[in-house]
């Protein structure tokens, strides 16, 4: 196995490492996640006690945050989009609090974005989005993961490492669930999940698996990083701070074996 490359540091050493999948939740809340205009035409609504929620303007799309910390993956957040305000949900996507926030910060600045070219066109975009399934998996190809397509209707990405994937229901005869699911950590016990029903942009899967494979390092302190898959990330470098315990291994970004973007 591999050695931790954070054994030796103190635990609030920061440092930016990769892969993102791999690089705990970090410090997720509704500020850092929501980049929706709150100060314009957005809503928020942040009690004391129980889940968070935004709304568009509109009052067909909402997101929201409930934090469980005695839960495994201390909660879950929500995206929904409904045809009609407060109706039924046409497309939702869920995310454990677990996953790294640079992963929600951009899938939710997708959103705003989708939104924002939805309200100023004839089109649907929430709803008739035309961008191909392939977009949303094709750049997994230029950093080496691999690729399963199984008879059930399914087909399943894998990271090199093989504790992160990603898996596409594109048959409807393939079993129930989400069209979408990523995750990361070992598949049987992952440290976080993201699910994307039927009928959710491709866009916004492409903005999330973009996001999962940048070679950007995130910021994260030592004792931020799951132990039982730290082995497998790569010190990009030592954020500024000072050192106490001895030199910081550095290791470069995972080269990928196949094209390039």
């Amino acid at each position: 196995m591999p050695t931790d490359p954070f054994k030796n540091l103190n635990p609030a050493q920061p440092v930016k490492v990769l892969p993102r999948h791999l690089a705990g939740p970090g410090p997720a809340s509704p500020s850092t996640v929501w980049p929706f205009p709150f100060d314009q035409d957005w809503s928020l609504h942040q009690p004391e006690e129980g889940p968070a929620f935004a709304t568009s303007p509109c009052l067909r799309l909402w997101t929201s945050f409930e934090l469980q910390p005695d839960k495994p993956r201390k909660g879950t957040w929500t995206i929904a989009a409904n045809r009609i305000p407060f109706g039924p949900a046409a497309w939702k996507i869920t995310l454990d609090a677990s996953t790294p926030v640079e992963l929600l910060h951009d899938l939710h600045t997708e959103l705003l974005d989708l939104y924002l070219e939805d309200r100023h066109s004839d089109r649907d975009w929430l709803y008739e989005d035309e961008i191909a399934p392939h977009e949303a998996y094709a750049p997994l190809f230029a950093r080496g993961w691999s690729h399963q397509v199984k008879t059930d209707g399914t087909q399943i990405f894998l990271a090199p490492e093989g504790l992160g994937g990603l898996r596409h229901r594109y048959a409807t005869t393939g079993p129930d669930g989400p069209t979408w699911r990523a995750w990361g950590g070992y598949p049987s016990e992952p440290h976080w999940q993201a699910r994307f029903s039927s009928g959710t942009p491709t866009t916004l899967v492409a903005a999330f698996t973009a996001s999962l494979i940048s070679t950007e390092p995130v910021h994260r302190t030592a004792q931020d990083v799951p132990f039982h898959t730290r082995h497998q990330l790569y010190v990009a470098a030592p954020a500024p701070a000072k050192q106490t315990t001895g030199p910081l291994p550095v290791a470069p970004p995972p080269q990928s074996p196949g094209r390039s973007l």
